[in-house]
């Protein structure tokens, strides 16, 4: 390991993360600080009928714009089934139930200075129920796209979203695999 912990002490805490401070010794013998904001792990998934896409839409207050994203979330549960939250956070978000959950893999989201891991699932076979969403997604809304249509919106800078991106660049290079045979 190149960086030594020597302290840490939790420094803020909320029901959706834990940020802690750590002093920090690096290789070279250069004493510092490191800032990590812990959250528990989540899901994105890609709601994907024939060429249609499901996304959703909700103002995003950090970067103060309405953007739109793959469905994704969290339960606050570091010990969460993942495939149980991803089933979930689709269903909440909107309303859909997946026949097929496949699992596409897992991702960091920003491990810069966040431990948060992502588990990307592509959902298929998808039928159309009830939404459930939190108090925080009080103005999300369902929308469809053609996969052309959102590969535009993806090179156009209107999806800005880096795990929908990264999340839709998985399931691409899955489905070459998928096709080659190779998994």
């Amino acid at each position: 390991m190149s960086i030594k912990t020597l302290a840490s002490r939790e420094v803020y805490r909320n029901a959706w993360m834990r940020v802690r401070e750590d002093d920090i010794e690096r290789s070279n013998g250069k004493r510092g600080i490191y800032g990590v904001v812990e959250k528990d792990p989540c899901a994105v998934i890609i709601p994907l009928a024939g060429d249609t896409l499901y996304l959703v839409q909700q103002y995003r207050y950090t970067v103060q714009e309405v953007c739109l994203e793959f469905p994704q979330g969290g339960w606050e549960a570091p010990d969460v089934d993942i495939r149980e939250l991803a089933a979930g956070e689709l269903r909440e978000e909107t309303g859909l139930r997946a026949g097929s959950l496949d699992y596409l893999g897992p991702m960091w989201i920003a491990y810069g200075f966040c431990n948060q891991q992502q588990h990307a699932f592509l959902a298929t076979d998808l039928t159309q129920g009830e939404t459930d969403f939190d108090p925080e997604e009080h103005d999300l809304s369902l929308h469809t796209v053609s996969v052309a249509e959102f590969e535009h919106m993806l090179l156009s800078g209107r999806i800005k979203d880096a795990c929908t991106i990264a999340a839709w660049g998985l399931y691409k290079v899955w489905q070459q695999a998928q096709a080659k045979g190779r998994l």
